[in-house]
């Protein structure tokens, strides 16, 4: 209750009943001199003298406070620290005595003498031991004593174990000594105190990647606690069930993941299908086990997943090229089984409108081949684009996929009456993929084969990571790749200005900026590369305002021709508002919205003079805010 002044002005009166003969003061004193301490740390130097005979205390009170007043010292400076290590020997021998001491009635709690006094010298030893090799093997032997010598039938014992275990665990103690400690929290997690299970747990976790196999061992016992019905326990045990999976394990360990996401309390689900989905992607023994094991959580628990699953499960299945007519077969049967899923329902979508000529082909080595036609297929889709369960977004999938099935089906025409339906849907996305879909039909069909093939390997970024997935027309399609390519054949291009009245500044991929004169209605562009130049037009639409028509034309200004060549660009959607793209060769064209900051992802490949040739280029921050 003192106050600092008047901790400054009793701290030499407090010093002083350190040395009195009283032992019943001398315990109060040192007390009080834990406070003095907490209120004003600078005084912490008046205690030290009498300190050299504390820990010489035949009376247990005295020993008590006397190793919290040391404990607090040692926490506070690492002065105080490095002094009192050479007092490991003496605690050693306080601890030694006490657990092999006799029966006294005056100590004696459920036949362990004084667990308050060894559970205190515990946690000053582990203070005194940690990042010190001389204090650690010091500390070895009477630890492995503690840990084999304390009764574990009662929970005092129990609690001296736990801070025996703490102990081990955060010292430089030798490895049997650490496997001892492993073992004794593997114990715990069969007493039926659900306390102790969960320290058990907790402290598992804690040691799991330092000491991994020893944590092995007792993997069944910390599956079991899955089924404990306390959900502090249960989350615990999950977590540490993750952190067990490796290559070794991953079957027997998913099998026992998927049973608990199946029957878990929905305050679990979405946590426990991010780990299946990340110990998958990691440990994954082939593609088709992966893919059933993402179908599987998408099944039970699609609801709760996170955001990025659909895309990544679209990057799985588009780069397992061998897998693809058995996964649009088993998403296709998914789909007749149940729709309220809805990332299931998105990614069966993308995966119909994609690979639809394989499910009605029956190609299917992997598993027998359904029988399905191709009305069949489109019922399904139509279906979903009509049902209460249905999602804007997994409408705006299931029209796109079957627009996509245009280029792959017979039943073009019926196919062209869906999307013309939409062209007056009141969901405004869902209507402008029908307008635009309609005007591929109508002006651009000979455009469509190129426009609606089929989506190419998603490769890998250069940190090994997914590439990232970017919205395009409603359709899932990698950002433009680092890595994995020819050599790039660039030069810089030459930095283009225009008027400048009032000045916007947007790039191209870094390497040139561009001024624009906003007050005009077009704005010029041009990037030259090995004597192919790419003129980019941007131009308000008539009569509205708000939409850029961008034009991209190519020219080749060198001798020999380029052949192969394909301009590909992208225009990743931010908002609700549409964006698309048409990509085919040496021509592209784009409507964009300028009420939002977008980028563009530029793509150019093409065979020159034998040999391929590859540059990527991205135009950031367009249209300038001024068009907006």
């Amino acid at each position: 209750m003192g106050s600092s002044e008047m901790c400054r002005d009793l701290a030499g009166e407090v010093e002083k009943l350190l040395k009195t003969s009283n032992s019943y003061l001398r315990k109060k004193a040192a007390l009080c001199a834990v406070h003095v301490i907490r209120k004003v740390p600078e005084l912490m130097e008046m205690f030290l003298p009498a300190t050299k005979n504390l820990l010489s205390e035949k009376n247990h009170g005295v020993l008590h406070t006397s190793v919290v007043l040391l404990t607090e010292m040692c926490e506070r400076s690492p002065d105080m620290l490095l002094h009192f290590r050479k007092l490991v020997p003496q605690l050693v021998r306080i601890l030694k005595n006490l657990i092999m001491s006799g029966y006294s009635p005056e100590h004696d709690v459920s036949g362990i003498s004084d667990p308050f006094l060894q559970v205190r010298i515990l946690r000053l030893l582990r203070i005194l031991g940690r990042s010190d090799d001389d204090s650690s093997e010091a500390m070895n032997d009477i630890l492995a004593q503690v840990a084999t010598n304390t009764e574990t039938s009662k929970n005092v014992g129990n609690a001296i174990l736990y801070e025996t275990v703490l102990t081990i665990m955060d010292i430089k103690s030798e490895s049997g000594l650490r496997v001892l400690a492993i073992n004794i929290l593997g114990r715990f997690l069969l007493n039926n105190d659900k306390n102790i299970r969960y320290v058990a747990l907790t402290s598992l976790l804690k040691t799991v990647q330092t000491d991994h196999n020893a944590v092995q061992r007792h993997r069944s016992t910390i599956v079991d606690c899955l089924k404990d019905l306390d959900v502090s326990i249960k989350r615990r045990a999950m977590e540490l069930s993750f952190a067990l999976v490796n290559g070794n394990n991953i079957r027997g360990m998913m099998k026992e993941l998927l049973y608990f996401l199946d029957s878990c309390d929905p305050e679990f689900k979405a946590d426990c299908a991010s780990g299946v989905f990340l110990a998958a992607e990691k440990y994954a023994p082939s593609k088709r086990w992966h893919i059933d094991t993402i179908m599987r959580v998408l099944t039970t628990a699609g609801s709760y997943v996170r955001d990025d699953s659909v895309p990544n499960l679209i990057q799985l299945i588009t780069n397992s090229v061998e897998m693809h007519a058995y996964t649009v077969q088993r998403l296709y049967k998914a789909l007749l089984d149940d729709i309220s899923q809805q990332p299931l329902v998105q990614v069966s979508s993308w995966c119909i409108g994609e690979y639809g000529d394989l499910l009605v082909s029956g190609q299917c080595e992997e598993e027998e081949p359904i029988q399905v036609t191709e009305d069949e297929v489109l019922d399904v889709l139509e279906g979903l684009l009509v049902s209460n369960l249905s999602t804007p977004v997994t409408r705006g999938y299931s029209l796109t996929a079957i627009m996509k099935l245009s280029t792959r089906f017979s039943s073009v025409n019926r196919i062209k009456k869906v999307v013309s339906i939409y062209g007056s849907s009141i969901d405004v996305e869902l209507q402008q993929r029908a307008v635009e879909y309609n005007a591929l039909f109508k002006k651009y069909d000979h455009m469509r084969p190129a426009l609606l093939e089929r989506m190419p390997i998603m490769e890998k970024s250069a940190s090994n990571g997914p590439t990232e997935i970017v919205q395009t027309n409603g359709e899932t399609e990698p950002s433009v790749p680092d890595t994995k390519h020819p050599p790039l054949v660039t030069q810089p291009a030459n930095q283009v200005r225009a008027r400048s009245h009032d000045k916007s500044v947007f790039t191209i991929d870094g390497r040139f900026s561009v001024t624009d004169d906003v007050a005009e209605s077009v704005i010029n562009i041009s990037f030259s590369s090995n004597g192919l130049k790419i003129e980019f037009t941007f131009e308000r639409a008539n009569p509205n305002p708000n939409i850029a028509v961008i034009t991209i034309h190519a020219t080749n200004t060198t001798e020999a021709d380029m052949t192969e060549f394909v301009f590909q660009a992208a225009v990743p959607k931010f908002s609700s508002t549409l964006s698309s793209s048409y990509c085919f060769n040496k021509h592209v064209f784009l409507m964009i919205d300028l009420q939002q900051q977008l980028r563009m992802r530029v793509k150019l490949t093409y065979t020159h003079k034998g040999s391929p040739v590859q540059d990527l280029a991205e135009v950031n921050n367009f249209p300038p805010q001024s068009w907006q």
